[in-house]
């Protein structure tokens, strides 16, 4: 497995495994690997021959008063951790080779899904996100790319962008991966404490006694929506959000149908998590 850290340098290693007419799958990441990205490895690794993982803090994504500059780093634990996992290529750019020394003036703006749910309360959040996956297929040209679920709105937004935009990508959206207790796993979850750590449980405990409730037969969104905040509330933990929506539009619902997502954000501590469940 090879890391480089350069457009030129992975766009040559890409020819390579072109020319030897190898279809190409990228993972995109901002590093500081879990199971949850190795997951998508794995994944990867069914739907195409090569395995391009690219690992990249992005600067537009991240608000003035958000957590970029402490947000976890370690590219040689996340080298080692990709290369046990069969990743053939690690794409590790410095900032000034994706963007060079300004914020790019064209960036891909979305539309009101963007304004929903986590865009509601990160207002450019979104757009940072499709402007660095936008230059990531440019740069690879993967035949497929692989996301985790825990970012549904990101994951919808994509699968939208690649769609209108007539991006020539298949993107593939991996199941979540939890920990014993049923907490998402997230780079994210390195800031917990031992305190946090157990009350961030109630993100999962509240999602699962909502699907319990609708599988019972509860259609009701907003005695859904109750059950998750029931939970994050016996624990101390801030709900952001907490809304029941169609996963295609991403618009609110009143009346809970197979297929229509549940998602949460909140604070444990500092610390901000989000997590979904399909409600089946």
């Amino acid at each position: 497995m090879k890391t480089v850290h350069t457009k030129a340098a992975v766009r040559a290693e890409i020819a390579a495994l072109s020319g030897r007419g190898e279809h190409i799958a990228l993972v995109p990441t901002m590093g500081f690997l879990h199971e949850g990205h190795l997951s998508l490895v794995d994944r990867a690794r069914q739907r195409a021959d090569r395995v391009v993982l690219s690992i990249f803090v992005n600067p537009l994504q991240f608000a003035p008063d958000e957590d970029f500059e402490r947000y976890p780093r370690d590219l040689e634990r996340d080298a080692a951790l990709a290369e046990a996992r069969g990743a053939d290529l690690i794409f590790a750019p410095p900032t000034d080779e994706v963007y060079g020394d300004a914020e790019p003036e064209i960036q891909v703006v979305p539309g009101r899904m963007a304004d929903r749910l986590c865009g509601a309360f990160r207002p450019g959040h979104f757009q940072g996100v499709l402007t660095v996956v936008a230059k990531l297929f440019n740069i690879v040209q993967p035949a497929v790319a692989v996301f985790g679920r825990k970012d549904f709105q990101q994951a919808v937004l994509i699968q939208r962008m690649v769609r209108d935009l007539d991006i020539p990508v298949d993107i593939d959206v991996a199941p979540i991966v939890r920990e014993e207790d049923g907490l998402a796993m997230s780079s994210r979850n390195a800031y917990l404490g031992p305190d946090d750590r157990e009350r961030a449980t109630g993100l999962y405990l509240g999602l699962d006694a909502a699907r319990n409730a609708f599988q019972a037969g509860q259609r009701d969104a907003a005695a859904l929506r109750e059950r998750v905040v029931a939970a994050l509330t016996a624990r101390n933990v801030e709900p952001q959000y907490v809304e029941l929506v169609d996963p295609a539009t991403l618009d609110a619902v009143q009346r809970a149908d197979t297929g229509h997502v549940l998602a949460v954000a909140a604070f444990v501590g500092r610390t901000r998590l989000i997590d979904n469940m399909v409600m089946e």
